[in-house]
């Protein structure tokens, strides 16, 4: 049994869907994964069938540095400076979004009112191989591969938590000081 980092409390109303060891990129997965959260089953299906058709771009937002995504003009409503098409992370994405909708029609939810609740992506073992260089070297040929679980939730399912009856009420530093010298020393004159 495989063990998730964040677990139903109303099993009943929520399904699961895991993928281990994903050949796509691990920075790639995270852009992807991090676009369809919160959204509804139908919508992030939508939204990643347009990424791979090159309609709707991926925004990049944690790892940004060097030159590998290029700046488009879909990535200007995105508000981030790097963009692109992450194809081969969508298209398992999307083939991880039919698997929790296909448990979700199993265990008689509402498709039409599901959202993806909680999404996180994993770094795998790297695969290491080895490429042959000039002059006798040898360098390193990595590739960083993924592990990507989901947690597909009915809305109206999950209910917030309680505020507490009692409200502390915030105050700046130089009431707190005058506070104490009102009280500590007799009064302000």
């Amino acid at each position: 049994m495989v063990r998730y980092s964040k677990d139903p409390e109303d099993q009943t109303k929520m399904v699961k869907a895991r993928v281990n060891q994903i050949p796509t990129h691990f920075k790639n997965m995270l852009a992807t994964a991090a676009m369809i959260k919160n959204r509804d089953l139908k919508g992030a299906q939508k939204y990643l069938q347009d990424v791979i058709d090159k309609k709707q771009a991926v925004a990049f937002r944690k790892f940004r540095g060097g030159g590998g995504h290029g700046h488009n003009a879909q990535g200007k409503n995105l508000r981030t400076c790097t963009s692109g098409w992450p194809l081969k992370s969508a298209k398992y994405l999307l083939d991880l979004l039919t698997n929790a909708e296909a448990n979700a029609e199993f265990k008689g939810l509402d498709i039409d009112n599901c959202f993806i609740y909680h999404i996180q992506v994993n770094e795998a073992v790297k695969t290491r191989r080895r490429t042959y260089r000039a002059h006798g070297r040898i360098g390193p040929y990595q590739s960083y591969p993924c592990h990507v679980e989901m947690l597909v939730a009915e809305k109206n399912s999950i209910v917030e938590k309680a505020k507490e009856t009692r409200e502390f009420t915030k105050i700046s530093r130089k009431q707190a000081a005058r506070k104490r010298q009102v009280t500590v020393g007799g009064g302000l004159e």
